[in-house]
């Protein structure tokens, strides 16, 4: 296992009605910005808690944000504000939403060029206080330092990460996911599987207690995600469901373990310039990572099929084989496209595709053997 130093301060409210608890876990006579998406919220009545929940703060809203955040929509946030010398931010939503309010909890405090935090790395040295009121299990991104931010103007995809923006507190109610569409929730499912996997499918390095519980976690999403779309409102499907998406990047099985996140690298051209959905360029790349890899993974892809997929092959080569197709099978039967040419994207698109990894020069994979020819090659497997 290799050495690590590991911080979460984040404090978590889990179950049914927590959202009565959000008076008490802002502080005081706060000025809150209120930070949401298109509105799904007051449909399904979480609006409604919330304001009625905090009636005795000053309160602003703040609406709008996109299912990949925009760089455009969050400085308006900031300048809002400014304007109104907001002291406190709450997100309620899903991972964008969050996303949105960490970075505008930093860009609000940020002097010079905020864009400078994802283009540059530039450090963040003060940020607004922030909470989370979850309504989608995906990204984890309530309890982790971390977002991603899109640029329309330029086609830019990209992320930041400091522990000034880790929400004080993360609300999570899996009554509140009961009314998400099929697709969003199978695309969190997907998410969260594919965030086990970047910090799982590596090589090994003996530690036992992370990949037990990376194994773990993976087993329960495969098989709740097999039932939520079928149950959608059974409560304990849907809470193993968000607690496992929040365990999935909080960064406990991250530490001591080689990382990957090369389909995530390379899924944000996908986004960026063709729309796609996070979990939806995941479900395309991954598969493909996982076979231009396979040798690099090789115990590891081997060890994903017998724990969670309860393959026992004669060969390595046809257990490695049959996990892939397990790993696809898994996504298309959550109701994602697994293939480029799904979405009409041809051949003829790849070299746009991985431009941001030959202009950033990003060498991607727990090895950094992942350059812009690789990834090519490895989105050429996925046409």
């Amino acid at each position: 296992m290799n050495n690590f130093e590991f911080y979460n301060p984040v404090k978590v409210v889990f179950g049914k009605g927590s959202i009565s608890r959000l008076a008490a876990l802002i502080p005081h006579k706060s000025k809150v910005l209120l930070v949401y998406g298109g509105g799904s919220i007051k449909r399904n009545g979480i609006y409604t808690q919330v304001i009625e929940t905090l009636k005795s703060f000053d309160l602003i809203e703040f609406s709008g944000i996109e299912a990949n955040p925009h760089y455009e929509t969050c400085m308006d946030a900031v300048k809002l504000v400014k304007e109104q010398a907001v002291d406190f931010l709450l997100a309620v939503g899903g991972g964008s939403v969050i996303d949105a309010t960490k970075f505008i909890a930093a860009a609000a405090c940020f002097e010079g060029e905020p864009w400078e935090i994802l283009s540059k790395g530039a450090e963040i040295k003060k940020a607004l206080p922030l909470g989370a009121v979850i309504t989608l299990a995906a990204t984890g991104s309530e309890m982790n330092e971390r977002a991603v931010i899109s640029r329309v103007s330029t086609k830019e995809k990209l992320n930041f990460a400091s522990p000034l923006v880790f929400p004080q507190f993360a609300v999570l109610d899996p009554e509140v996911t009961y009314s998400l569409p099929a697709k969003q929730t199978a695309n969190g499912v997907v998410d969260s599987f594919i965030h086990v996997i970047e910090q799982y499918l590596t090589y090994p390095v003996q530690a036992k207690v992370q990949d037990a519980f990376a194994e773990s976690l993976m087993k329960i999403i495969v098989e709740e995600g097999l039932k939520v779309l079928d149950h959608p409102h059974d409560y304990e499907i849907r809470a193993n469901l968000m607690w496992a998406a929040t365990n999935a990047l909080n960064g406990w099985i991250g530490q001591g373990v080689p990382q990957d996140w090369s389909s995530h690298r390379i899924g944000y051209a996908l986004t960026a310039q063709f729309g796609l959905d996070h979990a939806e360029t995941l479900a395309v790349i991954l598969p493909g990572v996982m076979t231009y890899m396979q040798k690099a993974k090789e115990e590891k892809i081997i060890r994903l099929g017998e724990v969670v997929f309860n393959l026992q092959e004669t060969t390595k080569e046809k257990q490695i084989f049959q996990t892939i197709a397990a790993c696809e099978e898994f996504f298309r039967k959550m109701g994602l496209k697994t293939r480029l040419h799904e979405y009409g994207i041809t051949e003829g698109d790849l070299n746009i595709l991985v431009e941001p990894v030959r202009q950033m020069n990003w060498k991607l994979g727990e090895q950094g053997n992942i350059n812009w020819e690789v990834a090519r090659e490895i989105l050429l497997l996925r046409v």
